[in-house]
């Protein structure tokens, strides 16, 4: 039984309800319909209800979970049914073939394109060229055929209205290697004629529609359907068909598949023929008969590549030969009409025939030779139209359903064949099962000379005038007695029949009554020579192709042509000779409401179905003797945990003996029987109780593995973490020695060095030894700076403390600060600055550090200040460790002002390459000046000034504020001012000049 599917959503297998009847079959099917399962299983056949939406189940991953798999590994499914026809093909090397029925509306054409993907979506692993060009081409071939063989109808959007037997040929490996398309029937009837909202075949309407506009004026039509004649019902359906998207599919395809550009543009040039073709009048002008639309014809006669005035003859008159004369007969009104619309169908069967024609020989097997490429095995795929029953139903349903006796009874022959051939290897009785065996109804139809289908031949056959109310006295003469025919004339109380008009007969699937209006004309297929003769000596080679008979001349003999009814027969029974050959496998397709609706099962609709279809003949003879078979490995595999002798493997002498043990455990013995290598079981009701059980225990089996699970990825957890940290551990140490080594290496002469090794590169620390190497490099830094200043007297000292003082206060915000040259601190002294009064300043330095009792100098130079007055002058600064004295150079460097050092709290800067510095004050009487007469002229001394008093500062653990500001804000007298620095081109020297908020200072700009 399918596996995955709880009870909720009905019994997936039918052969699994408690009773079999047609009301518990329709209660289950209706349940899994409304809970959105559409596939159920009858044994190996598939009952498929179409959803009329899209549904989430047909992609990659679900092709993933039904490739390989047995048939009731996984909830019922297409997918299921080609993966098990595709396996007994490939690994049996059996020719299978899987066939899909239905009426029209029911999802046979979605499903055979689905087939046909899973079947392209599993071969070819191996990405072969060649097979990719096979599958593409035979999945484009579905695109044309549909195009061209189907059409909108009040049941279906696109309805098949043709039958379609598709061969897929693969290779010893199991890839596809060509295909082969048999037709069957198609609706030729529908290319003049459709039912009030149906339409004609969608190639009609995508030409017109889809085709570009220069095509279309090619061939001398317009866009507009209702301006035919022959499609114009069609043309005022309103639909969600997108024919122009359509055409460019099929176009496509069809350049796939490989059909010429000339070929595809007579295509279109045939679609427009019939067009016009459809538009064409006549008139009586006295005795003589005439074309009312001359101008159509000659738009025809360019379109079939011939003269008009043959194609008007053609339609005007009838060539005879009498003897050795040959004289043409005129046309009347009625049979002109009736030789256009003839003409018409059978242009659009021979171009439909032509192209499933061209298709096969596309796609054919070629240069394929057994011995040595291994045994060509077919998959067939068979899409045929379902059992009809209409208000009206004429020659063509009648057909239909001759059809459809055939294969039920190829079907119920097939499955009965493989019940009894499976009991009889097992070595399991077998019993009788009744069942309705229709091969009455198939001799009705085809026997010789007494089956319907000879009676209408040889109606056909009479000389003179025969009407279908001949043909259905024949049928009363000859089935009088039948019990599965009557007439009103056999039956005159029945007045649901019409007499002269209609038959009954009593079909597998029910009553059909037929209208014989139609069935000679149909039968007959009357296609006058003249036209094959005409389409045969068009200019265009496809015309000659596909009219082969028109190249014999009037005078000579022919067989009378096969009627309609003998060639669908022939067809009918060379088919099933086909399918009787393979193994087959069945999709029965079901309509759940005539409105496309998602949610509404009609029940009697759906009944009806079921009847017709023959699913609960199926299903009896499924069920006959035993709901379920399995192997016996199988079967132990999924109950295997029922028993304590089998879980987890069993001791016993075989499977067969487990299997047995295993059921007499449960007390279930007296309901199986055990064959050669399956188990069969009676009851549905025991097979779901060894699933509860089953369910039951494998509960419990999942907890106790999930334990043992889990509790053995802990402990692998637990030892990979351990050795995880013991290889850690390890390669720490190890990167930590080898880190220490390098540095132990690199540094090892770093005393001999010149620079002390401030050039070696340290090598990349491991992680761990971040902090450590920073550390590291702070020592060594810290040992570099003291072998350099070790070897320095107490002057050099304190003058690297100063430059280390200033690069701490002014970096990054002062560019020169003059740490490359040696910082002479007292330039006052020196006669590079003052020449001339470098004597007098060292007198009254000298005085001054005798009264003041200073230690040393930390800085001296002359510079620019402004006086109370504000006005700028010139005067000298000493900056001693004690005092900041302010002298006047004029007269002999006279101390004017001395501020005691601890009165000053900070020193402010500007940004710029000018020398002003501000000294400020606890009593708010700030000092302002400029350093100048430096040689060079361009050197800076600001970073000089900053780092001598801030090393001084530092020295004796005071504070000392530095800013580097612009303007800088300053207080004089007491008042708060502003210093903004000005630059000014040709100016010699700084100047101060009073401003508005303060002071600005000039300085030169080159």
């Amino acid at each position: 039984m399918a596996e995955h599917e709880s009870l909720e959503f009905g019994k997936a297998d039918f052969v699994l309800l408690d009773n079999v009847s047609l009301e518990e079959f329709m209660a289950n099917l209706k349940l899994r319909f409304e809970k959105g399962r559409i596939y159920s299983y009858i044994g190996e056949v598939v009952v498929s209800v179409n959803p009329y939406r899209a549904m989430n189940i047909y992609g990659r991953d679900m092709v993933e979970q039904y490739k390989g798999r047995e048939l009731y590994e996984r909830p019922p499914h297409l997918f299921a049914i080609a993966d098990a026809a595709y396996k007994a093909m490939k690994r049996r090397n059996k020719d299978t073939c899987i066939v899909i029925s239905g009426e029209s509306g029911a999802g046979k054409t979605e499903a055979s394109k689905y087939i046909m993907q899973y079947i392209a979506a599993i071969t070819n692993p191996n990405q072969r060229a060649e097979v990719e060009r096979v599958k593409n081409m035979l999945l484009k071939s579905n695109c044309v055929l549909e195009a061209f063989g189907n059409a909108k109808t009040n049941r279906n959007d696109n309805s098949s209205r043709f039958g379609k037997y598709m061969d897929i040929n693969f290779d010893f490996k199991g890839d596809p290697i060509g295909g082969h398309i048999n037709n069957y029937l198609l609706e030729k009837s529908r290319v003049i004629f459709q039912q009030e909202g149906e339409r004609s075949f969608h190639s009609f309407y995508q030409l017109l529609r889809g085709g570009p506009e220069s095509l279309l004026r090619s061939l001398h039509i317009q866009k507009d359907p209702k301006a035919y004649t022959y499609i114009k019902v069609g043309g005022q359906v309103k639909s969600s068909i997108n024919d122009g998207a359509d055409f460019k599919a099929v176009a496509d395809a069809m350049k796939v598949i490989g059909f010429t550009t000339d070929e595809v543009h007579t295509v279109y040039k045939i679609l427009a023929a019939i067009l016009h073709l459809g538009n064409l009048t006549f008139g009586v002008d006295g005795d003589v008969i005439l074309i009312e639309n001359p101008k159509v014809v000659s738009v025809i006669g360019d379109l079939l590549s011939t003269k008009h005035d043959n194609v008007e003859k053609a339609l005007l008159y009838r060539t005879v030969a009498t003897g050795r004369d040959v004289i043409d007969k005129q046309h009347t009104a009625q049979e002109a009409s009736y030789g256009r619309d003839a003409l018409a169908k059978a242009m659009y069967e021979r171009l439909f025939c032509w192209i499933v024609g061209r298709i096969n020989d596309i796609i054919e097997v070629k240069n394929y030779d057994a011995r040595v490429h291994g045994k060509n095995t077919v998959i067939g795929v068979l899409d045929i139209y379902g059992f009809e029953i209409f208000q009206n139903n004429s020659f063509e349903q009648f057909c239909i359903n001759y059809c459809n006796e055939k294969l039920q009874q190829l079907f119920i022959q097939l499955v009965l064949k493989q019940e009894q051939e499976e009991y009889q290897r097992e070595g399991i009785p077998w019993k009788h099962i009744d069942y309705f065996n229709n091969q009455i109804i198939v001799d009705l139809v085809e026997q010789q000379h007494k089956g319907i289908f000879s009676v209408l031949d040889e109606a056909c056959m009479n000389v003179g005038k025969v009407t279908d109310e001949v043909f259905l006295q024949g049928l009363n003469g000859k089935l009088a007695k039948h019990a599965h025919y009557t007439s009103r004339k056999l039956s005159p109380t029945d007045k649901s029949l019409e007499f002269d008009r209609d038959f009954r007969v009593k079909h597998y699937a029910g009553n059909v009554v037929y209208s014989v209006v139609g069935f000679i004309d149909k039968n007959k297929d009357t296609l006058f020579q003249d036209f094959k003769r005409l389409l045969y000596n068009s200019s265009n080679p496809v015309f000659k192709a596909m009219w082969p008979e028109g190249k014999l001349r009037i005078t000579e003999v022919t067989k009378r042509p096969l009627t309609a009814a003998t060639l669908f027969k022939n067809s009918m029974i060379s088919l099933v000779e086909n399918l009787a050959c393979k193994e087959p496998y069945y999709v029965r397709c079901i309509k759940p409401n005539d409105v496309k609706s998602p949610l509404l099962f009609e029940h009697e609709r759906c009944r009806h179905q079921v009847e017709y279809l023959g699913l609960l003949e199926n299903l009896r003879v499924r069920r006959a003797g035993f709901a379920y078979r399995q192997t016996y490995p199988r079967f132990l595999q999924r109950y295997k945990m029922i028993s304590e002798f089998t879980w987890p493997n069993h001791d016993l002498a075989s499977d067969q003996e487990a299997v047995k043990r295993l059921l007499q455990g449960c007390g279930f013995d007296h309901d199986v029987a055990y064959g050669k290598t399956k188990v069969f079981i009676r009851t549905p009701r025991t097979l779901f109780s060894l699933e509860e059980q089953r369910a039951a225990m494998v509960q419990r089996i999942v907890v106790f593995l999930q334990k043992v699970w889990r509790g053995t990825i802990a402990r692998m957890r637990c030892r990979r973490m351990r050795a995880g940290l013991v290889i850690l551990r390890a390669y720490r140490r190890y990167k930590v020695k080898s880190y220490i080594r390098e540095v132990n290496r690199r540094f090892k002469n770093v005393k001999t060095m010149k620079d002390y090794g401030r050039h070696v590169k340290w090598p990349m620390p491991p992680k761990v030894l971040k902090r450590f190497e920073e550390a590291l490099k702070n020592i060594h830094s810290r040992w570099w700076a003291w072998t350099l200043i070790k070897g320095l007297n107490p002057e050099e000292v304190l003058q690297v403390r100063a430059k280390v003082a200033s690069l701490e206060a002014l970096k990054g915000q002062r560019a020169d600060l003059g740490l490359q040259r040696a910082w002479e601190g007292n330039y006052l002294v020196s006669t590079r600055d003052s020449p001339d009064a470098a004597s007098s300043f060292t007198l009254v330095s000298g005085e001054l550090q005798r009264k003041d009792k200073f230690m040393r100098v930390l800085f001296s130079c002359n510079v620019r200040k402004i006086n109370h007055f504000h006005k700028a002058e010139d005067r000298a600064l000493l900056i001693t460790d004690r005092h900041l004295y302010k002298m006047d150079p004029l007269k002999q460097y006279k101390p004017m002002k001395s501020i005691p050092l601890y009165n000053v709290t900070g020193l402010s800067v500007s940004p710029g390459k000018d020398q002003l510095v501000v000294f400020h004050t606890k009593d708010s009487r700030d000092l302002v000046v400029c350093l100048q007469g430096m040689l060079p002229p361009a050197e800076s001394r600001i970073g000089e000034l900053v780092g001598a008093v801030l090393g001084h500062f530092k020295s004796e653990k005071r504070k000392l504020q530095v800013n580097v500001a612009s303007p800088i804000q300053c207080s004089m007298n007491g008042r708060k001012c502003t210093i903004v620095v000005e630059t000014k081109i040709n100016q010699t020297q700084p100047e101060f000049t009073k401003g508005r908020s303060g002071y600005i200072l000039s300085v030169p700009g080159n």
